[in-house]
Formats: structure tokens, C-alpha cells, sequence
């Protein structure tokens, strides 16, 4: 974690007391929070402590330690950032899926394609929320999801499969850009390469260690079939995998 953040988030502590749980007959929500920014995890972690009936058992800052935290406390729900790092969150809930289906899965993101929420609510996710609508939807959307809805585009979701048609008949209407099956944090990594950015530049940027960095590389050039930087930052050029530079 960087100096400033660290400093930021002792700030937020020291001035936001932290309010339990009230008692309302019902046991409490139970949930872990995992997201890589620390300001984000603190900031969703104090809104939901404001509210009666959450109660935060863990937090995790990458996606293998949400696989972690969540196969030990057995959470009702996982608050899971889409994009983190050591795992993105969609294999991060692969895994946890395959050994504790009973949690409930929402996803934060910043931003999300249409097939990327396909893939979520087939994998098991049960709410997708947009970070800059969480003030406002978070908590309803996890008590929709804890009894038995789903929570997508911003409203209560019922009937699961009307949903998943109507996204595939949006996607298809829609072609996605063709990513050779890379993940956003990887695509980030594609840009900063065509940037001209070393392994520690991204490394820095991204808040992971030069061996993550190494190990998009490797997926990368896996995945599209290429060898050095240099051919894999024509390749993303050609495929228009990346912004323009100025």
C-alpha cells in the first residue's frame, strides 16, 4: 500500500467511528469486502456498518486472498472488485463457486461489458453494482440478493433467465470488440506497453509486484500468439485493442 494511502485511510478511521450492527430481531448480513484500493474497501465497509444488520467478518485486497477469506469465514455474501489483481475477480469466483456455491457473489466494477455480465451470472454472481452507483444501490442490492433476487442495471431482478436473454439478444445486437480472451487487467497491461512503460512503470501504476506484471505478460503473449513487446504492441495497434496515443 502506498505511504498517502495509508495515511488517507488512518485519516478516514480515526475521524469515522466505526457503529455495530443494530439489533432487529434478524441475525446480521454477513459479508466480506474485496477490493484491491483500501479508500474504496474502507469507504463500502463504514456505509454498511452505518446500516442495521451487516456485519463485516473479513476483508481481502487481491483475488486470491477473497478465495481465501471467503472459503473461511463462509460469508453470506462477497462484495468482489471485478478487476483485481494476483486473480481477476471472475476467476476468483470460479474458484470460490466450485467450493462454496452457498455465498452470494456481488461484483464492483467501474466498468462492465455486456458479455462480461453474461459470464458473471453464469459462473454464479448473484448483483453486479457500478462503483459509482454503490452509495445508492449497495445496500438493497445485497437485500435483494439475500432473498433469493438478483440485482442488475440498477434494479431487482426476479426472473433470472428473462435477464440473461434479453443481455444476449443486447450483446448480439451489439458486437463486442475482440479481445483474444484478455482479461481487463491485461488489456491495461497491452496499453501501457504500447505507452512505452517498463515492467516496474506498470508495476508501480497498477500497485502489484513486477512478477504479477511478468505473469500478464506471459498470459498476454499465450493468448495472442506473440513473443516480444515490440509484437505485442503492434498487435494491439492492428486489433485496436487500445486507445490511440497522442
Amino acid at each position: 500500500m502506498r505511504e498517502g494511502e495509508k495515511a488517507n485511510v488512518k485519516a478516514f478511521e480515526e475521524a469515522a467511528p466505526v457503529r455495530r450492527p443494530a439489533a432487529t430481531g434478524m441475525p446480521a448480513v454477513r459479508l466480506v469486502v474485496a477490493d484491491d484500493h483500501p479508500v474504496v474497501r474502507f469507504g463500502v465497509k463504514n456505509m454498511l456498518m452505518s446500516e442495521p444488520g451487516f456485519e463485516i467478518v473479513a476483508e481481502a485486497e487481491d483475488g486470491e486472498e477473497a478465495i481465501t477469506q471467503t472459503l473461511e469465514h463462509e460469508p453470506d455474501v462477497l462484495l468482489l472488485d471485478l478487476q483485481m489483481p494476483r486473480l481477476p475477480g471472475l476467476e476468483a469466483m470460479r474458484a470460490i463457486m466450485s467450493k462454496s456455491p452457498r455465498v452470494k457473489i456481488i461484483l464492483l466494477t467501474s466498468t462492465i461489458s455486456t458479455q462480461q455480465i453474461i459470464e458473471a451470472l453464469q459462473i454464479g454472481a448473484r448483483g453486479i453494482v457500478l462503483k459509482e452507483s454503490v452509495a445508492g444501490d449497495l445496500t438493497e442490492s445485497i437485500r435483494a440478493v439475500t432473498s433469493g433476487d438478483y440485482w442488475i442495471g440498477g434494479e431487482r431482478v426476479v426472473n433470472l433467465l428473462q435477464a440473461l436473454h434479453g443481455l444476449m439478444a443486447k450483446a448480439a445486437a451489439v458486437p463486442e470488440r475482440k479481445t483474444f480472451g484478455l482479461t481487463p487487467r491485461e488489456l491495461e497491461v497491452v496499453q501501457c506497453i504500447v505507452e512505452g512503460c517498463s515492467n516496474k512503470d506498470i508495476a508501480k501504476q497498477f500497485i502489484i509486484s513486477e512478477e504479477t506484471v511478468k505473469r500478464h505478460l506471459s498470459n498476454t503473449f499465450d493468448k495472442t500468439g506473440v513473443s516480444t513487446r515490440l509484437e505485442l504492441a503492434l498487435f494491439a495497434i492492428s486489433h485496436k485493442l487500445v486507445a490511440p496515443i497522442d
